[in-house]
Formats: C-alpha cells, sequence, structure tokens
C-alpha cells in the first residue's frame, strides 16, 4: 500500500513540473571553491589523489591527471555507440500503423502509452542532469560523461518524436499523456521531488544533510528511473519487435535501451564511489529510506504495466511483469549495498539481456537510410 498522496490532479502537476524544468540563472554559476595554492601563491597543479566527486576543491576545467578512469572508459564507450533516429528506417512501421488490420487495439494502446511516457522522461532526465547533477558533480571525468549523456537523453526524445512524426499521431494527445494518463502522471510525480531538491538555486552540497539528498537523487534516477521505469515499455515494444511487428520502432528502443544500460551502470558507479569516499552519509535511516523509494517504483511501474495492458497481448500480461521488475529491483539494489528486497525473484524475460549486448552493426547498415520520412511525406494508397 502507497502511503503519499495520489490525488493530485493533472493540472496541479504541470505547473511542478514546469518549475521543475525552469532555469534559474544562478543555477548556471559555477559553485564557488577555493583554489588551492603553493606558498608562493600561485595556484598548485591537480593531482589526481586530490579529486573528489562531490565537494572536490581542484580545479574542475582540469580533465587530466585521471583518477576516475572507469568514467573516462565509459563517456568513450558511449561516444562508440552514437546512432540518430532518422537513420532507421520506418516505412514498414508507418504501413502496418495504417493498415486497418495491422495491430490490434491493445497492441495501439501499448504503442501510445509508452510514447506517451517516453516523450518527457527524457527531457525530465536531460534537465536533471544540465540544471541539476552536473553542477554537483566535482569530478570533470564524471562530468564529461554527464555531458554525453545529457546529449544522448535529446537523442532519445527525437525519436520518439520522430515515431510519432512517422505514424502521424496525435501528437498533442501523445505530449500531454504526462498529464493527462493516471499511470504515467504517477511515476513524474514521484521524481518530481527529487529534481527540485538538486535544482533548488539554493541548494549547495557540504553537509552531511544536503550531500544525502544528491545521493538520493542520484540513486532515484539512475537506479528507479532509468534502471526500472523504463523497463516496461522497453520489453513491450521489443515484444513487438520479436514478432516482426513495429521493427523500426523497435530497432530505436533498441539502441535507446542499450544506452539507458549505460547511463544506468554509470550511475550506480559514480554512488558507489561517493559512498566509499563519504562512508558516513550509508546511514542505517537513509538506507531504510532508500528501501522505501524502491517499493514504491516497483508499485508505480506495475500499475504502469497494468494500465498500458488490460489484457494479455504479445504473449505478455500484467502479472508477468510483476516478478520482472522485483528482479530488477533486486538487481538495482545489490549494486548499491543493499539486501535483495523481493527474495527468490527470476527472471521471467531473459531475452531481454541479449537486448541490452546489441552491437549496432548487427542490423543497422540494413535499414539505414539516407532521408528523414515521416507519415505526412509518404503517400499512401
Amino acid at each position: 500500500m502507497l502511503t503519499w498522496d495520489e490525488d493530485q490532479s493533472s493540472t496541479e502537476l504541470q505547473p511542478r513540473l514546469q518549475q521543475a524544468t525552469a532555469l534559474p540563472t544562478s543555477t548556471l554559476a559555477e559553485p564557488t571553491r577555493e583554489k588551492p595554492t603553493q606558498a608562493d601563491g600561485t595556484q598548485r597543479r591537480v593531482n589526481a589523489a586530490d579529486k573528489r566527486i562531490i565537494n572536490g576543491q581542484t580545479d574542475v576545467n582540469q580533465l587530466v591527471p585521471f583518477k576516475y578512469k572507469w568514467a573516462w572508459e565509459k563517456y568513450l564507450a558511449t561516444c562508440a555507440n552514437h546512432w540518430m533516429p532518422q537513420e532507421v528506417n520506418m516505412t514498414r512501421d508507418i504501413a502496418l500503423w495504417k493498415s486497418p488490420n495491422g495491430l490490434s487495439e491493445d497492441e495501439r494502446r501499448i504503442i501510445k502509452r509508452n510514447l506517451g511516457f517516453f516523450v518527457t522522461a527524457d527531457s525530465l532526465a536531460a534537465n536533471n542532469i544540465v540544471l541539476g547533477t552536473y553542477r554537483h558533480i566535482t569530478a570533470p571525468e564524471c562530468r564529461q560523461f554527464l555531458l554525453r549523456q545529457a546529449f544522448e537523453e535529446a537523442i532519445h526524445t527525437h525519436a520518439y518524436q520522430y515515431i510519432v512524426e512517422s505514424l502521424g499521431l496525435d501528437e498533442s494527445e501523445i505530449f500531454n499523456a504526462y498529464h493527462e494518463v493516471d499511470s504515467i502522471r504517477n511515476k513524474d510525480e514521484f521524481l518530481i521531488p527529487f529534481i527540485d531538491a538538486i535544482m533548488d538555486p539554493n541548494f549547495k552540497t557540504g553537509t552531511p544533510e544536503a550531500d544525502q539528498t544528491l545521493l538520493k537523487s542520484l540513486i532515484v534516477f539512475a537506479c528507479l528511473m532509468e534502471g526500472l521505469f523504463f523497463y516496461v515499455g522497453f520489453t513491450q515494444i521489443l515484444a513487438l519487435g520479436r514478432q516482426n511487428k513495429m521493427t523500426g520502432a523497435a530497432e530505436q528502443y533498441q539502441y535507446i535501451l542499450r544506452d539507458e544500460s549505460m547511463h544506468c551502470n554509470f550511475g550506480i558507479d559514480l554512488i558507489n564511489q561517493i559512498k566509499l569516499e563519504n562512508p558516513h552519509l550509508w546511514t542505517p535511516a537513509l538506507k531504510a529510506e532508500v528501501k522505501v523509494l524502491f517499493e514504491k517504483a516497483v508499485e508505480l511501474e506495475y500499475r504502469y504495466a497494468e494500465d498500458t495492458m488490460p489484457r494479455g497481448v504479445l504473449g505478455l500480461n500484467a502479472s508477468m511483469f510483476k516478478g520482472y521488475l522485483r528482479y530488477i529491483a533486486n538487481r538495482r539494489a545489490t549494486q548499491i549495498g543493499l539486501e535483495p528486497l523481493f527474495p527468490n525473484e527470476e527472471n521471467p524475460f531473459p531475452w531481454m539481456s541479449e537486448m541490452i549486448d546489441l552491437k549496432k552493426e548487427r542490423n543497422f547498415f540494413e535499414t539505414r537510410v539516407i532521408e528523414y520520412q515521416s507519415g505526412g511525406a509518404l503517400s499512401w494508397d
């Protein structure tokens, strides 16, 4: 049973989302830090050993010498996976969508609900990075990854818009779903406080309370948003692709899943490094609070599964996702040093692991298109 207020209307959510993505001018300022100096008054060169993920005093503009080589390697890996949405051919998807008998109503509901969630979810993630997290991370190697991650969130938003435009969907319906569809709005409502907290222009790290607030925000976004809230949608669209339906959209979701998996893994490494450097933050009280957040997130994502598939479709049903979400939550919890929350859960969709390991070259160039084609640009008999 969830205990937080679930009765907020979409009209109440809208100003909160707008506030969360507003751009206070003071948020662009670099946090004030004293520059270490030598006896003669000149600034001391950066020593890798002096670097810290948060509350560091070294020059954030100096990328090297590296201390967090893992962050740089993850940055290089994301660059190697670069892709753009319009390189994926949507012709077959358009034909299938426009065919009266191409898809069932349940399959169409899944697609529209998915797009309704994702078209704004990645924008929320990008704003959280650019206007919040980036300001408070003081390791340049990690900042480099965050810059790439923010760009990839923009690519993902672009991909969903490309699918919406290609299929000729009602843009107003899709892009307003996060205000109008309860199962989507409730997930966003869950995330907003953690965006607001670190985007507040008056928020700064340096105290145990503030540092725990940032750590909580990182856990919510790495483990619960990117590491849990996306997985019902990913599974549904990729299940369509496995049945040779909406293959262009499924291909883009494969690339997005791969990207988000890397974002999640980076975020978990970041969380664990902060814990290593600041063990006093990882208190029993914080662990208990994080556990409750995990449980709420699992329940919210399961409600989303029920809403998107009220009947069985694609060989799937909502109840199958209960075990899957618990399995994922266990994995995320153990990755940050917590005990499994739901013992003995197994993965009912082992094929999803294969999707995460996708190599772009497998089928990417077979489906590459030269020109951007949307549903409005193609003629149909």
